[in-house]
């Protein structure tokens, strides 16, 4: 099997386990070599500083339309209180019912704006990548919608979970999602009681999370379902709670273990079957290494440091340790959201910081806000274009998240990612490319984007607009070379 050379490798492995890289922080990785590359991205000394910098917001939850609250009163007028955050009355009342309930959506959708506009700030200005780029990959696994869950408070605080589990081991972070309250709503575990069970969360939990397609049958499914009865979300709290009279407390088995089992045994009993190690190592080399699957002496490599502990730092350990991360022919193509993070990252530009966009002399809102009700900035900017890319933090289509590889190089994403490319590349400070002669810029640019090398074509493209530096900065962002990590 060829082999990357070790800068490559050492490029390719801060693309994979974190953002990518360029300039003097790749420079500075690469004549450490691959071990010191990879002890910096997996045991970093001393606190981040940039996550320091960028605290997780703290959102309290906008006030429900008094009409909602009173659904079910009736002519008694009596409050009707109810644990989903996020239900929504749905008749028609009147015009200021109705006003009402759209300052309440404003106010929602607002509050995702902010949850978004944070998790990138976030991801941009981080020293330490790689917890945050487990965090991201978690989001993917985990995968839970904003468009359901609505409230941003619940997903900013799954996030924080998936966050302080994503390099540890993977039992307690299943066992925290399983009763997460953003996870409860999003799969419909909060209707889930021993009256009336609902099998979703069971069924993808088990499907997507936890043990992969056709290790289960329909009775296991049906049996974990009631093991999961009687979560529900508090309101007030936002918190989720057992409730014992709405729980199935007889005995269930599930995958030949059987007992009065709760959520917690129900985890313990899907983890301790085979396929689960099997399924969640093959989830992490799929997103972080490609979709050859990997050999079976490094298949047996990963389980051994997987092992009984279920240790995601062993196993990324052991993932940067194949041979098969260092084959050239192991390409991945950057989601979206990496693209995008990896570029402000290396360009320097924190996406709260982008320029708002000029006001149009028509505009309804002259007090410079959008249709939610938050200001228009150059993040709305940002966002929009990843929305246009298909992929926006907190927003995945479906509980299996995002689609990968090829799926994101269609001619329509090309042209949104030009137009993100140029939105970061004007607002960069380019000083290190202006200042070097028009001939020699393309290989500035190389560097500064932490590309090995540009082919011929692509060299030739960027040195046509090597004149002004923001364009074949843009360009060069959007050349295979980068959008693919190789």
């Amino acid at each position: 099997m060829a082999e990357l050379t070790e800068a490559e490798s050492v490029r390719r492995l801060v693309d994979r386990f974190g953002f990518g890289a360029g300039g003097d922080a790749l420079a500075d990785l690469q004549a450490a070599g691959y071990a010191a590359a990879v002890d910096a991205l997996l045991a970093p000394n001393g606190p981040d500083a940039g996550a320091a910098a960028t605290p997780i917001p703290r959102l309290t939850p906008p006030d429900r339309p008094e009409r909602t609250k009173k659904r079910k009163a009736g002519r008694t007028g009596e409050t009707a209180p109810s644990d989903d955050p996020t239900e929504a009355d749905q008749e028609s009342g009147t015009t200021a019912d109705r006003a009402e309930r759209k300052v309440y959506r404003q106010a929602l959708k607002a509050q995702q704006l902010t949850a978004t506009r944070w998790w990138l700030d976030r991801m941009v200005r981080v020293q330490q990548p790689t917890r945050e780029k487990l965090t991201w990959f978690w989001h993917r696994h985990f995968a839970t919608s904003a468009q359901k869950v609505r409230v941003a408070g619940l997903m900013l605080n799954q996030n924080e979970t998936l966050r302080s589990h994503a390099l540890e081991t993977f039992g307690p972070l299943a066992q925290a999602m399983i009763v997460d309250p953003a996870m409860l709503i999003w799969l419909d575990g909060n209707d889930n009681t021993a009256k009336a069970p609902n099998e979703n969360l069971a069924r993808e939990f088990m499907e997507l999370f936890a043990l992969g397609h056709g290790q289960f049958s329909e009775a296991d499914v049906k049996e974990a379902a009631r093991a999961l009865t009687g979560w529900k979300v508090n309101r007030q709290t936002g918190a989720a709670q057992l409730r014992p009279k709405q729980h199935d407390d007889g005995s269930k088995t599930v995958l030949g273990r059987t007992g009065d089992l709760t959520a917690e045994q129900l985890v313990d009993a899907l983890l301790g079957q085979p396929a689960s190690a099997t399924f969640v190592i093959g989830r992490l080399w799929f997103r972080l290494v490609g979709p050859q699957p990997p050999s079976d002496a490094t298949r047996d490599r990963l389980l051994a440091a997987y092992g009984t502990e279920r240790d995601l730092t062993a196993t990324l350990r052991a993932i940067a340790a194949a041979p098969e991360l260092r084959d050239p022919a192991t390409s991945l193509v950057k989601q979206p959201v990496e693209w995008v993070v990896g570029t402000a990252r290396a360009l320097g530009v924190v996406p709260s910081s982008l320029p708002a966009p000029a006001r149009k002399k028509a505009s309804k809102k002259p007090d410079g806000t959008d249709e939610t009700g938050a200001e228009k900035t150059g993040t709305t900017r940002l966002i929009a274009g990843l929305r246009g890319l298909g992929q926006v933090p907190f927003r995945p289509p479906s509980v299996g998240g995002w689609p990968a590889g090829g799926a994101w190089l269609t001619t329509a994403a090309a042209a949104s990612r030009l137009s993100l490319a140029r939105l970061l590349a004007g607002a960069a400070d380019l000083t290190e490319v202006d200042s070097t002669s028009t001939r020699n810029r393309t290989e500035a640019i190389r560097r500064l984007l932490g590309v090995d090398a540009f082919s011929a074509r692509t060299a030739d493209a960027i040195a046509a607009v090597a004149d002004r530096p923001a364009d074949a900065v843009a360009l060069a962002a959007v050349s295979p070379e980068y959008v693919v990590s190789r």
